[in-house]
């Protein structure tokens, strides 16, 4: 089974890899896992490319989401979960969704803050919308 894990740094998503170890056993085989996280592009200002080059922008990425993964990546090195680390530039649950198709993933696991019903109808949800616009299953873990 291949999942896709996303994570962002937060305790949510940390919650969210927790789950992942400590369900293992509902899982005929080790699963091959994913562990993504997504970062929104940098703005494109004109004369940018004059200041700031392709090489500087991948180096932020890669900066960053070596921060957003270090705990989650702990935890799995810990449990002897194996993982392929993906770094992925776009809009985060388009992206998410895509690299799941992409890589056919059987299941998409993200954390979740929680909120109400109301409190996603104002702030927003990635893990809602990544829900609407799956076709791979996806398990949110509060």
């Amino acid at each position: 089974m291949r999942i896709l894990l996303a994570v962002d740094g937060s305790k949510h998503s940390l919650n969210a890899a927790q789950f992942l170890i400590d369900h293992a056993d509902w899982l005929k085989d080790k699963p091959d896992l994913d562990l993504v996280t997504v970062h929104l592009p940098v703005p494109k200002l004109p004369g940018m490319g004059a200041a700031v080059g392709k090489a500087q922008l991948d180096k932020y990425y890669q900066e960053e989401s070596e921060r957003c993964l270090v705990d989650a990546r702990k935890k799995l090195d810990a449990a002897g979960v194996r993982y392929e680390v993906h770094t992925l530039v776009g809009a985060v649950a388009e992206s998410l969704v895509k690299h799941a198709k992409d890589k056919r993933c059987d299941l998409i696991c993200i954390g979740t803050r929680g909120h109400s019903e109301l409190g996603k109808a104002l702030v927003g949800s990635t893990a809602t919308k990544v829900m609407h616009i799956s076709d791979v299953p996806v398990l949110l873990v509060k």
